[in-house]
């Protein structure tokens, strides 16, 4: 339950990107949400898959737990939240997994490097996608959706086994916390308001 959908997202994440031509040692690649569930997930899985990782995170004070989980680099996420003040910036990015969506896609799109790729599953910060097709046009990256309600069951199979084969357990266990059924309304608001970190699991026989 640890895992549950934010991991097996992460993973379908890290697969598509595969897909569309990661390998280790292409460059720095980017996790948005770094210190939520689909975000940590990613983290670890990409470090443990030899990736260099740029966690972006709004919350600094996680600087040594998304270390932990294999985090090599630090951003904030104010540099990617402004909308982008031009088609294409700087190639910097080998690939991305983003579960921020609106301006922070925008502007990866925009800094992705010559084929690169982002995940997109997640609208943390908007259903609204303020780009241009130069990126596309120019650099030939991929927009991937990310899709974990309809995903065909074969890719589900696989996407489990490769959990189960790179979903290294000690940092699964670092983003995890368990709580009883009781702490649910305390910890509803602290959801809502962006202050919980990597996975929790309730225990509803507590």
């Amino acid at each position: 339950m640890a895992i549950g959908t934010a991991g097996f997202t992460a993973m379908l994440a890290v697969m598509a990107l595969e897909r569309h031509g990661l390998r280790s040692g292409a460059g720095d690649v980017l996790v948005t949400g770094s210190a939520g569930g689909v975000g940590s997930v990613a983290v670890s899985l990409l470090s443990r898959l030899g990736h260099r990782v740029v966690a972006s995170t709004g919350r600094p004070a996680l600087r040594s737990y998304l270390t932990e989980l294999g985090a090599a680099e630090l951003i904030d996420r104010t540099t990617l939240a402004s909308k982008p003040s031009r088609p294409l910036d700087a190639e910097r990015w080998a690939g991305a997994v983003d579960a921020v969506g609106g301006t922070t896609l925008g502007t990866i799109l925009t800094q992705l490097k010559y084929h690169a790729s982002v995940a997109a599953c997640g609208l943390a910060g908007g259903s609204e996608l303020p780009a241009t097709v130069i990126p596309f046009l120019l650099r030939g990256v991929s927009l991937l959706g990310i899709d974990s309600v309809m995903c065909p069951r074969d890719e589900r199979i696989a996407s489990w086994q490769r959990l189960g084969r790179d979903l290294p357990l000690d940092r699964l266990e670092r983003m995890t916390q368990i709580l009883p059924l009781s702490a649910l309304p305390e910890l509803a608001p602290q959801i809502l308001k962006g202050e919980v970190r990597g996975r929790t699991v309730i225990d509803v026989a507590g």
